[in-house]
């Protein structure tokens, strides 16, 4: 740096000697050579800098010695930047999320990890690892304990460099994973029912076969493998960043982010995100050493992990500002966000970051800068569809589920659902259960549910209808909605229509106006599934000498239906 003349550096720093960071270091991208104490003079010097900062951020900051004399970051600075992940890792972008962005009230960015070619960042600090091995350890092979994303990233890694590797996965791994390792190359061996059997069982193997045990998060190349995304975020955005949310499950992909980024930056805010029923750094933390959780929920399985590593540990607890804590429907309702904005179905852990995000700026409404998830990937199994699309509106507080009382004579079903009006219902369940009351669960598809909420309720309410709110009722959403029913005892005359009508607003009315109010309804089942009809399963008491004018006015309404009173589910399982 010709014509430069180095100030001399501090001995030290409140106290702390600093012999061991002011040195000068090599950067890999795009200046060639830059000294340390640049970074941390008294005066703003605009000099060439690490690839991602701005020299108006390197100001003299006290936290950022601190932080770097406890934490060893120039380590793992130098480290970050030596990492060897673009053989096969790709710079993936930064998207905008501009309709959460305009309810959010804030720029809302979406680091687009699901875009490498295992769909999932991993592969980062996969090959990171196995790259810097010796070649006798790269000769003998490598072993990983994984039920998913890492898995991948060992095998393509080790396909890239002509190395054995043995996957040891749990035997209740998705079929659609374990071929994705065997299609790179991966020798996959089944073992366990969980991820901490496949993990034992690899070590006993690694010891046993002389293999080299590559962890999924507790390695220091590892972490300096996923700390390559905090880089690029810095450079793709050089303006302020109010936040940056990052999924947390062993921990590497937050501690490595994080010590980039705190070393550059140290104003922006480092926050973890993790499942309730997987908080294992939340824990740690709490507890101020690593915890153990007796178990985790396997929904968000990426990032199920019973115990945070301990290096990812002592990095995220100087670093990290905070950790976020959310449940299965916020995470559904942010793969719901993720595809209306950038139309890609991202993975439960993948969306765990967002959904800490959308709590955050509910919490902070006073925001300064943009604010950064990162999509971790999209390996999602399509078994899961359908219950992330049911929770979303609940996530969202889109949804509102509420079990009313009516009375149980003919007309007050329909007269019910005329109250309703034009309120989008996305689900109706009643089965006649004798005596004078009728039980109904009904599910309301609203705007603004936390203010819509009270005004329906309270509205029924004032009509003298019995109200409960099931929204937040975890097992009224899982199991209770779907075994309203069972047999009517004493009930005659029954009849079971299967029947199809418009998913429009008004068409339940419609259907039930045309009916008329002659016949008792014994049994309703409606759940919006998306399509273009809705189907209803329909019961209706019609004496046998009235069949014949219900049957014409059936077919005067011209929706289709199917008598299915002989059905033999029925006759199993509803019939009185």
């Amino acid at each position: 740096m010709r014509g430069l003349r180095a100030p001399r550096p501090p001995s030290s720093v409140f106290g702390m000697p600093t012999h061991r960071f002011w040195q000068p270091l090599t950067w890999t991208e795009p200046a060639t050579r830059v000294w340390l104490w640049h970074c941390g003079g008294r005066r703003k010097r605009r000099y060439p800098v690490p690839w991602g900062a701005n020299s108006d951020h390197l100001d003299y900051k006290p936290r950022l010695f601190a932080i770097a004399a406890r934490c060893n970051v120039i380590d793992y600075v130098r480290k970050i930047l030596d990492a060897r992940v673009y053989d096969v890792a790709v710079r993936t972008p930064l998207d905008p999320m501009v309709r959460l962005g305009k309810r959010l009230g804030s720029p809302v960015l979406l680091k687009r990890e699901d875009l490498q070619p295992i769909f999932s960042f991993k592969i980062r600090g996969a090959y990171n690892r196995i790259v810097h091995l010796s070649d006798e350890a790269k000769a003998a092979g490598i072993i990983c304990a994984s039920a998913g994303n890492h898995a991948q990233g060992v095998a393509l890694s080790a396909n890239k460099l002509g190395i054995s590797a043995t996957i040891v996965m749990p035997v209740t791994t998705p079929q659609i994973k374990i071929e994705a390792v065997r299609y790179w190359g991966g020798k996959v061996v089944l073992h366990g029912d969980t991820f901490d059997d496949a993990y034992e069982q690899a070590l006993l193997l690694a010891r046993e076969q002389g293999l080299t045990f590559v962890h999924p998060y507790d390695d220091s190349d590892v972490i300096a493998g996923q700390g390559t995304i905090g880089v690029e975020i810095l450079h793709q955005h050089p303006d302020p960043i109010e936040a940056i949310f990052v999924p947390i499950g062993g921990g590497g992909l937050a501690a490595g982010i994080a010590t980039y980024v705190k070393f550059l930056r140290p104003e922006t805010k480092l926050i973890g995100v993790e499942p309730a029923d997987a908080a294992s750094m939340k824990a740690a933390l709490s507890a101020g050493k690593r915890v153990l959780l007796d178990r985790v929920g396997l929904f968000a399985d990426g990032v199920a992990v019973r115990q945070a590593g301990a290096e990812t540990f002592r990095l995220c607890r100087q670093l990290l500002d905070d950790v976020l804590v959310v449940d299965t429907d916020a995470i559904c309702a942010a793969i719901k966000d993720i595809f209306e904005d950038v139309r890609v179905l991202s993975e439960p852990a993948g969306a765990l970051s967002l959904a800490g995000l959308k709590a955050y700026a509910l919490a902070n409404p006073q925001r300064s800068g943009a604010l950064i998830a990162i999509n971790t990937g999209a390996n999602l199994n399509f078994d899961r569809l359908r219950h992330v699309a049911e929770r979303a509106e609940v996530g969202e507080e889109r949804e509102i589920l509420l079990a009313v009382t009516i009375p149980e004579q003919p007309g007050s079903y329909r007269r019910f659902v005329q109250v309703l009006g034009n309120q989008i219902v996305t689900e109706f369940n009643y089965r006649y259960a004798g005596g004078s009351r009728a039980h109904v669960f009904v599910g309301l598809k609203l705007a603004d549910a936390k203010r819509e909420k009270a005004e329906i309720i309270g509205q029924l309410k004032k009509l003298g209808y019995e109200v409960v709110d099931l929204s937040l009722d975890e097992t009224a959403g899982l199991h209770i909605r779907y075994m309203v029913g069972g047999r009517a005892q004493g009930l005659s005359d029954e009849l079971i229509l299967r029947c199809e009508f418009p998913e429009r607003r008004g068409a339940l009315l419609d259907f039930l106006d045309g009916v008329g109010p002659e016949w008792n309804i014994t049994l309703f089942h409606y759940r919006n599934h998306g399509a273009d009809y809705g189907r209803v399963l329909v019961g209706m008491q019609v004496p046998e000498a009235d069949r014949s004018r219900f049957y014409d006015r059936l077919a005067s309404l011209g929706y289709p239906f199917e008598d299915e009173t002989a059905n033999h589910a029925y006759r199993l399982f509803l019939r009185s």
